[in-house]
């Protein structure tokens, strides 16, 4: 995968920013910069790559990654027709990491902030009581400003070093191979397959998004992403497919047609294989975890 360096308004002057989203949709390219950031969506939904790690979003997502780890976050189509109802605002928190490394630098709190930011190279997905707590930081440095909003942002560093309460993203092999060259090649790509991973895409198709022919784009894209163009296709699909089972209105059936299934016996294959259980069970457990009968 090869993503875009974008800058993101921090310079020896400014090592901490937030930044306010409210747009019809995402537009922002399959990229990585030099800082690190934490990500609070408010409104919308869609997928996100991060690393090598395929999943949707949704409101109240709350993502932590470190620099130089490529990202996308991409909402669904629905948001591009510029509906009244459909909105997607964000809060986002960019910040320095050697400012933070220089402000605990001697303290107790310096092998907690680094093993932190080690973590984050991976990316990382808020939740539990962590989350809720995090929410309400978030609410308050939206409205603070100078000194408060620093220490606010301290704060809220401080829970993430002193949690589990998240799921590592990235796989722990993964390792960012990014360069500049590549990345209008790659963010094409992504943004095609997450647009219409819902229908059959034949590998001539998709390789000549890429410019390439078959053979190169898969020998590429393997290269590239540790993993094979089918393989990755899958996981989204098996990704959108999840969001549809926690839902109570569609049929498995329904589900697999929607996620780009015609067959159920594939999808059931293909399912079992990447969440270790099937469509059924999966929705089962989504229902007993929602009314708390699960830890």
């Amino acid at each position: 995968m090869k993503a875009r360096l974008i800058e993101t308004g921090l310079d020896a002057n400014r090592q901490f920013r937030v930044k306010q989203v409210d747009e019809y949709f995402l537009n922002s390219p399959f990229h990585f910069h030099d800082t690190c950031e934490i990500v609070l969506i408010e409104e919308g939904y869609g997928k996100r790559i991060v690393g090598d790690h395929i999943d949707d979003f949704d409101q109240g997502d709350m993502v932590m990654m470190g620099p130089n780890l490529p990202h996308i976050w991409q909402t669904d189509n629905a948001f591009y027709h510029r509906r009244k109802n459909l909105r997607v605002k964000a809060t986002v928190l960019y910040f320095a990491p050697a400012m933070v490394l220089g402000l605990v630098a001697g303290t107790d709190a310096a092998a907690a902030v680094e093993a932190l930011l080690a973590k984050a190279s991976r990316g990382l997905a808020i939740k539990q009581d962590t989350h809720a707590r995090l929410l309400e930081l978030f609410a308050e440095i939206q409205i603070s400003e100078g000194l408060k909003r620093i220490s606010l942002f301290l704060e809220a560093l401080h829970l993430l070093a002193h949690t589990e309460d998240y799921d590592c993203l990235a796989s722990d092999h993964y390792k960012n191979a990014m360069t500049v060259k590549d990345a209008g090649r790659f963010n094409d790509v992504y943004q095609f397959l997450i647009t219409n991973f819902h229908r059959e895409i034949p590998l001539d198709e998709v390789a000549s998004v890429a410019k390439m022919s078959p053979t190169a784009f898969c020998r590429y894209f393997k290269t590239r992403t540790q993993k094979s163009f089918v393989s990755f296709l899958q996981e989204i699909r098996i990704s959108h497919a999840c969001k549809l089972l926690r839902r109570d209105d569609l049929s498995v059936m329904e589900v697999a047609l929607e996620s780009g299934y015609n067959n159920l016996v594939n999808f059931n294959k293909c399912f079992r294989n990447i969440i270790s259980h099937s469509p059924s069970e999966y929705r089962k457990r989504m229902r007993a975890e929602a009314a708390g009968e699960l830890t």
